[in-house]
Parts: structure tokens; C-alpha cells; sequence
């Protein structure tokens, strides 16, 4: 359409969730901060942390709708990064022409600056405003004479590390009178690539460590006599602060303020020989690949060897010491001994009919490093798939193979990766189709299809993790797999299981989106033998760990090999009462990475401490609380099934109502009794009512292997992706702004701003995408013009449009096609995770719409799935959120 004048299609006459314009009868200024001229110039002079705190009250403001404030104490984030803390509240002026009579509460305690609680009444936020998604948590308020040396890395980013309460209660008694929980959501690697982003790092050698508690050195301690000691901020122990520390690698002295471990709270450690048993060991890679029948049928043999054939050259290997073995499964294990290139290129191939004692007849030539074979290693990936082509047996023998697979490689260590399109049937381990019929959406259905089929699964994950050999799985088949059994290897070694339903190489698409996650899975940066650690400061304990990893010791969790795509959630205990002002915790990890070198991540967050319930309140992260109660519904799955799952996330959020009814909300409210809680948790309702609706939990007849599927991606997925997974991201394309689909200055394709994920919203002539984490819809309104359907799919006859998996066609004559691919692309655009969304084209409903035609019975399915992605609307038998509120509201006034 570059050619042309731009076409308008049709809009909707309001819009929904658009904030007002300044200066409009909607718009109201933070409170307690005066609005001056020239606001953008004085934004220039603030610090990143004090940005976000004006964005945090703007935010919160803005939410209320001019709502009358009196007397309402007040933190200026200036005033407070300057020394010393403001010496009483600044009172905010009233803002005029409130919408209805409600006060917001603060405590703050004079001289130590918290975050304040904004009460808000949820049936007022309706649509709910979901740009509280994409904002940060509770700024952590810590004054700059608790920072050794204050910056703005000094505490650690949220991106590395969320608690749920950015503000502890001192007291046990308090925090269980809250209701609120305590946890943190852990993500120590950012990237899957570590040269993006890294922390910094400490080459000397020197690491301070406190002699009682084992805790780093970091922004918070004390030094004291005259800087010959420290004081350890986590059990108060004086330590000796050795020569070394103000000193660098080359014995010059250097001031030690300006060390990366009192300057920033993520900093890396170039770890000494007494932090390793050996020496970091080379990356080890063993791939399983099924050729029975089934793999050879759907293609997924010949699309897993050609992705690691064109992988090579990304695998990890930065000391170029990177070995790997294949072995080719079915009723056999066919070994490959593969010499080096130098020897010639006469590969053989060893099959091995034991099952109960396989044993390795070559193993020196079966375990190869990469660089000295990598042109027989690519001979032997091209050649396997005509090797098994004719392969008719059904049987695929895992267990035996695991076995064998983990006997090449357990003197090293590494990573056992897995491609199957079969149920293991043959051998230890052999698993049975499961009776799905009976007991699907029953209370023995957790029980019954989730529970581990064959205990190999789970006894085989011990010796993987005293031989330090992770497992991941590449599962693709229609049929049954008992995705619930083969997780529990990756579960319980550091791994993951990726599953792909249907998969054809027939479709083009659907062997791209394996080829693009294989591939950025196995050329991930790889970590070998590591820890990772959580410690408390007095008082706190680590009591319930939630991840994939095995928990070595009570507080010690072990990776034999360290992912780079996963997250965890650890449950923190008050042991006793917190007598001091602030808390800390700290995370280290210990690994050795595939540069040859042993590494130490440590990670450390301050957060104050309060004995007044509604600063806990005011503090609350309603993003890792939702993470948290996500692993604890998942555990009631297990222990007790689907049904008590949900009464239990049901129960969390009425009990979190209830209490804020009874223990902080107003009396005196007038008008008919609200639901009231704090602005920085309005979106929590939301979010806990929508994962009921989650494949994961939700009732009705879910296939057992898609149930397990989603379970399992729910407990490791990072906490951006599980939001989004948790509640989609619906984007309007038919009327998005001018620069929507455009690049920016920065060369970034600009993304309209989402809208509810309601169908509500959705217009019968509309073009709308729903981005799931997982999936991307991209829904057409039966009744779109003909002028849209041309400039989106390329023709004028919405029927002829192809519905299902695809991708869109390229029209050059039409910017708007363009523009809408652009979106797609930057929605897909993703260093962290290995995840690739494939794009389902949705044709909506309409009156004119042929009864018997040919896609009906797929176009109904279709818009099944992706309306129950709507999470605002009913779900099945679910409610709407409105009547969820409705619910709330009234078991809380019973």
C-alpha cells in the first residue's frame, strides 16, 4: 500500500484502555510531588531507581481516577536517595473532582522510607488494567548509608531476583496473619548466550567470604576498625579483611570501594582450584535417536540429524573440547564408532540386541571429540536417516539406552539429549498406554495419568546426578508418549522435556518451530557440575525448593548441567523474629563453564523489614506471587488432584481479600461495600483466577501427555514468559497507531499497546493476535472488509484464506502486510528462551458463513482454542472475572 493513500479500516468509537492525556479530567499528577514546569528536563536528573519510583506512584495514581487524597505521607524519591531520610511525611495536597470518597494508607516509619499502600476497589478496575503487567515491583527503599558504596547496582536487579515481599514482617505471627507468602523467584542467567550482558568479574582470585555463616562479601557490610575488618551483614560475625582485597592481581594497590563486589549486588568469581574436585571438565554431548517406525514416519529422525548436522558449528566448544556420541534406537542399540578424520572415513556400526546388560564394544571410538571428527560426525548425521528408512518395527528401547548412553559418557559428564516419536515399549523401563477414557476430569485423574509409570524414571535420575549427566527430551508424536513418566528425568536432573503434539515433517511448520528450539537448545552456553545455593540472614530459612534440579541436601540443589532457559521459586521460613531493619538474601552458584573455567555467581538482595501489616502490603510483588502459588498448585495436583488444585487457588485469593478487608480496608465506606486491596496487587485476582484456566489446571477432558506438558512448562518457565503464558497478550492490528509495525530510531519494530483479553473487545470486522508465551492467534473477524482481508492474506475472499498452522504470505504492494509480519517477528524475538511461537491463522464467525463447509469442523476447533485464551471470559464452565470479583466479595462479607 506504500503506493496509495493509506486505507482506514473500520475502528471502534472508544477505546477501552487507553490512558487519558495529560492535562485531560482523567489525568492526575503523582501525589506529593509538585508539577512543575518542564517535567521531562527534571526526569533527566533522576536516577534509574528513583525514575522507577515516580513511575511506581504515577502508575498508581493514575489507576484512581483523580481519587480525593488527604493527608497522604508522601516519599520523595529525591529527598530520599539524598543522605538521610525525610524527617516527617510530606502532605499531598487534595486533587479535586475525585470520582468516589476513598483515602489511600501509608505508614511510614519516620527516618526509614517504605513503599506506600494505595487502596483501590477492584470492581472499579474493570476492564482491569493490564500495563500493571509490564511494570516493576515495589522499589526495595534502602537508604544510602546502608551501601557500602552507593550505586544503582548495588541491589540486585529484579530481573535476577524477585521476592514476593519487598518488605518483610518481622514476625512469623505477622506474616501468617497477612496471608501473604514468602518466596523468592530465582533466574540467575539472563541469556542463553553469556557474552550478552555479563556481570562483572573478579579475575584475582581474592574471595571474602564470612567465617561463620559463608556468606560474600557485597554492597552491605561493615567495615570496621579502620577497614582491618568487616562486619557480615547476614549473621553479624567481625571478619579479617585479607591483604589481597586492596590489592589487584598484579599486588597494585587499588581502592576497594571500587571493587565489583561492593559496587554491584551480581558479580561473577573467577573461581581458585580449592572451589573444584577436578578440573572443569570438556562439554559431553550423547544424542538418543528413535528410528523405529514411527520417527521414520513422521519425519522427525530426518529433522532432528539435519538440525544438528547444521548446528555443529554453534555447538558449544569455546576450549574446543567438546566430545559427543549418537546412538541410533529401536529394538536395538546401534552403536556408531566414528574415527578421526586424519584415520579415514570408514564409520561402523555396532548394534547390540542385550537389553538387560548392554554393553560397549568400542567405547574409546563411540565418545569422540568434535573438532578431531567433525567430517565423519557430519557423514554419519547425513547418512543416518537412509540407514533406518525402511525401518518398520515399532519397538524403541529408552531405558536400555539412557543406560548405555550414560555409560559413554558418566566418567565426564554431560548432557543426554533425547528425540523420540514412540512410547518406550521394549526393555527397562517399558511403559503401557494409559486408560485415559476413565478417568479424565475425575478426581483420579492427577493420580491415575500424572503419577511416574515405571519408578526407572525416577531411581536412573540418582546415578545421572552422582555422574553429573543432565537428560532432555525432544518429544514429538501424535500418539500417546506418557509425557508424566520421561519428565521426571528431565525434572530431577536439570533438563526439560519439550513436546510437540501432531508433529509432521509434512509441515513445513511444524519443522521449523523444531528445528529453531532444538537447535537453540543444544548451542545454549553449557555449564557443567553446579550448585546453587540460597542463604538468609538471621532468621530466614530456605524451607521448600520448586524447580528443575535434584535437592542434594536440605538447602543445596544440583545441576549436573546448568540451564540457561529456566527459573526457580524458593519458599522462605521465618525462623525467628527479625530484629533488625533490614533482611538479606543472597544466591551463589558454582559451575564450570565450556571456556574451561569454574565459575561463582553470587546474587544479593537487601530488603527492609517492617512490624506494620500494611507496608507488607504496600510491598507485595504480584507477579512472583503468582509464580509461587503456581508451584503450590501444581504440588496439591499431585498430592491431591485438579479439583482441590483450584479450590486452593481460589481459597489463596479469598483469604488475601479477607484479611485486607478485615485488617487494613476502611470501615466507613460509602456507597455499596467494595472489594478493596492495594493498587500493587489488583492485577493478582486476575492473574490467580486465570491460571485455573490454564491447560494445566483447568477442568474438562484434557489429553493426559498435553496436561503433563503444560505442567511441567509451568514449574521451570522464566517469569516473563509464565505471565504471559498465565494471561496472553491481545494485540488490536485493524486500528493499531501509524508507527505500530514500524522500526523505531533504535531500529526496534514498535508493537501496538495489548488490550483486555476479553472477547468483549473484539470487533466482527477486527484483526486481532493473541500471543500465549507458547502460540501466537491471529484472529479475522468473519465479517473483516474485503479491503483488510486483501491487504493482510493477499485476496479479497475471506474463505479462501488457509486456517490452521501457517505463516503470512509476503505482499509487496501493502505496507499493512508488512507491518503485521513486523509485529509477528518481534513477538517471536527471544535470547532467553528456546521458544518458537507458531502463528495459527483464526477465521472468526459471521452470519454470511457457508453452514457445510470444508473447514468447518477445523475452524470450530480453532476458535475454541483460541477463545479460551480470552481469560477475562468464561472458560468452559469457569467464570467471567467480574463474576469471580462477585464471588470474592461474597464469601469475604459471610
Amino acid at each position: 500500500m506504500s503506493h496509495h493513500k493509506k486505507r482506514v479500516y473500520p475502528q471502534t468509537q472508544f477505546q477501552y484502555s487507553a490512558p487519558p492525556p495529560a492535562g485531560s479530567p482523567g489525568y492526575a499528577a503523582a501525589p506529593g510531588i509538585a508539577v512543575a514546569p518542564g517535567p521531562q528536563q527534571a526526569q533527566q536528573f533522576l536516577t534509574p531507581a528513583q525514575q522507577q519510583l515516580h513511575q511506581q506512584i504515577d502508575q498508581a495514581t493514575n489507576s484512581m481516577g483523580n481519587m480525593q487524597l488527604h493527608n497522604v505521607p508522601v516519599v520523595d524519591p529525591n529527598s530520599f536517595y539524598q543522605a538521610g531520610a525525610p524527617s516527617r511525611p510530606v502532605v499531598a495536597d487534595p486533587v479535586a473532582g475525585s470520582q468516589y470518597n476513598e483515602q489511600p494508607y501509608s505508614h511510614i516509619a519516620i527516618g526509614k522510607p517504605m513503599n506506600q499502600l494505595y487502596q483501590i476497589d477492584l470492581f472499579q478496575e474493570l476492564p482491569p488494567p493490564i500495563t500493571d503487567l509490564s511494570l516493576p515491583p515495589p522499589p526495595l527503599l534502602v537508604p544510602p548509608d546502608k551501601i557500602v558504596a552507593p550505586s544503582e547496582d548495588a541491589n540486585a536487579s529484579p530481573d535476577y531476583l524477585r521476592c514476593t515481599l519487598n518488605a518483610l514482617p518481622k514476625s512469623n505471627s505477622l506474616l501468617k496473619k497477612s496471608k501473604l507468602p514468602l518466596a523468592m523467584v530465582i533466574r540467575p542467567y539472563q541469556h542463553l548466550d553469556d557474552s550478552i550482558n555479563p556481570p562483572p568479574l573478579n579475575t584475582d582470585g581474592c574471595i571474602v567470604r564470612c567465617r561463620r555463616c559463608r556468606s560474600y562479601i557485597n554492597p552491605f557490610v561493615m567495615f570496621l576498625d579502620g577497614g582491618r575488618r568487616w562486619r557480615c551483614n547476614f549473621c553479624g560475625l567481625g571478619n579479617d579483611v585479607p591483604n589481597a582485597f586492596d590489592m589487584d592481581s598484579q599486588g597494585i594497590p587499588v581502592n576497594r570501594y571500587e571493587r565489583n563486589e561492593i559496587q554491584h549486588a551480581v558479580v561473577e568469581y573467577l573461581a581458585p582450584r580449592e572451589y573444584a574436585v577436578r578440573l572443569p571438565p570438556p562439554s559431553c554431548y550423547a544424542f538418543i535417536f528413535d528410528v523405529s517406525q514411527n520417527s521414520i514416519k513422521n519425519g522427525l529422525l530426518a529433522t532432528a540429524t539435519r538440525t544438528l548436522l547444521e548446528s555443529l558449528d554453534s555447538l558449544p566448544n569455546h576450549d574446543e573440547r567438546t566430545r559427543i556420541t549418537i546412538l541410533a534406537v529401536d529394538h536395538t542399540i546401534h552403536y556408531f564408532s566414528i574415527p578421526p578424520d586424519e584415520e579415514g572415513d570408514h564409520i561402523k556400526m555396532m548394534d547390540v540386541v542385550d537389553l538387560d546388560e548392554p554393553f560397549m564394544p568400542m567405547p574409546d571410538t563411540m565418545f569422540v571429540t568434535l573438532k578431531q571428527c567433525r567430517a565423519n560426525v557430519e557423514k554419519l548425521l547425513s547418512q543416518i536417516p537412509e540407514i533406518f528408512q525402511s525401518n518398520i518395527l515399532p519397538k524403541f528401547a529408552l531405558g536400555p539406552a539412557l543406560k548405555a548412553a550414560h555409560n559413554l559418557i558418566k566418567s565426564i559428564g554431560g548432557k543426554i539429549i533425547v528425540t523420540s516419536a514412540t512410547l518406550p515399549n521394549v526393555g527397562i523401563g517399558k511403559l503401557n498406554k494409559r486408560n485415559e477414557a476413565s478417568v479424565v476430569n475425575t478426581n483420579k485423574e492427577a493420580s491415575q495419568l500424572l503419577s511416574c509409570g515405571d519408578a526407572f524414571y525416577k531411581s536412573f535420575t540418582i546415578d545421572c546426578n552422582t555422574t553429573q549427566v543432565t537428560i532432555d527430551l525432544f518429544l514429538a508424536s501424535d500418539d500417546y508418549l506418557d509425557v508424566a513418566s520421561l519428565s521426571s528425568l528431565a525434572r530431577y536432573t536439570g533438563g526439560q522435556t519439550h513436546f510437540y503434539p501432531g508433529f509432521t515433517a509434512l509441515n513445513l511448520i511444524d519443522v521449523t518451530k523444531f528445528s529453531k528450539e532444538f537447535s537453540k537448545h543444544i548451542t545454549m552456553d553449557l555449564s557443567m557440575e553446579a550448585v546453587m545455593r540460597a542463604r538468609g540472614s538471621t532468621g530466614l530459612r530456605m524451607s521448600c525448593f520448586y524447580g528443575h534440579f535434584f535437592n542434594r541436601s536440605s538447602d543445596l540443589c544440583a545441576f549436573p548441567t546448568f540451564p540457561r532457559d529456566q527459573s526457580y521459586v524458593f519458599e522462605i521460613s521465618l525462623d525467628d523474629e527479625l530484629v533488625r531493619d533490614y533482611a538479606y538474601l543472597q544466591i551463589a552458584v558454582l559451575l564450570s563453564q565450556n571456556t574451561g573455567q569454574r565459575r561463582i555467581r553470587v546474587i544479593t538482595v537487601c530488603l527492609p523489614t517492617t512490624d506494620n501489616l500494611a507496608e507488607v502490603y504496600a510491598s507485595a510483588d504480584q507477579l512472583a506471587m503468582t509464580a509461587y502459588y503456581a508451584h503450590k498448585g501444581i504440588e496439591t495436583v499431585m498430592n491431591s488432584g485438579f479439583e482441590a488444585a483450584r479450590e486452593y487457588l481460589d481459597k489463596s485469593v479469598q483469604d488475601v481479600l479477607a484479611t485486607y478487608k478485615k485488617e487494613i480496608a476502611m470501615s466507613n465506606t460509602a456507597g455499596g461495600a467494595p472489594l478493596r486491596l492495594c493498587a500493587n496487587l489488583r492485577m493478582w485476582p486476575l492473574l490467580m483466577h486465570s491460571m485455573t484456566k490454564h491447560m494445566a489446571f483447568r477442568s474438562g477432558r484434557i489429553a493426559a501427555d498435553h496436561r503433563a506438558a503444560a505442567l511441567n512448562a509451568l514449574e521451570s518457565m522464566p517469569l516473563p514468559h509464565f505471565i504471559k503464558t498465565i494471561y496472553p497478550t491481545v494485540y488490536s492490528l485493524h486500528d493499531m497507531p501509524d508507527e505500530a509495525g514500524l522500526p523505531n530510531e533504535n531500529g526496534e519494530i514498535v508493537l501496538p499497546q495489548p488490550i483486555n483479553a476479553t472477547s468483549s473487545l473484539f470487533e466482527r470486522y477486527g484483526l486481532y493476535l493473541i500471543d500465549t508465551g507458547m502460540d501466537i492467534f491471529l484472529w479475522l473477524g468473519g465479517d473483516a472488509v474485503p479491503e483488510l482481508v486483501m491487504d493482510v492474506f493477499g485476496t479479497q475472499d475471506i474463505m479462501q484464506i488457509q486456517i490452521g498452522k501457517g505463516e503470512l504470505p509476503i505482499l509487496e504492494d501493502s505496507e499493512f502486510n508488512e507491518r503485521v509480519r513486523n509485529v509477528i517477528c518481534k513477538l517471536r524475538e527471544h535470547d532467553d528462551v528456546i521458544i518458537f511461537k507458531t502463528l495459527h491463522i483464526v477465521r472468526g464467525a459471521s452470519p454470511s458463513e457457508p453452514v457445510n463447509h470444508a473447514s468447518a469442523k477445523e475452524v470450530a476447533s480453532l476458535r475454541l482454542w483460541a477463545t479460551s485464551q480470552l481469560v477475562e471470559d468464561k472458560v468452559q464452565s469457569s467464570f467471567t472475572y467480574r463474576e469471580f470479583l462477585q464471588s470474592m466479595k461474597t464469601k469475604i462479607s459471610k
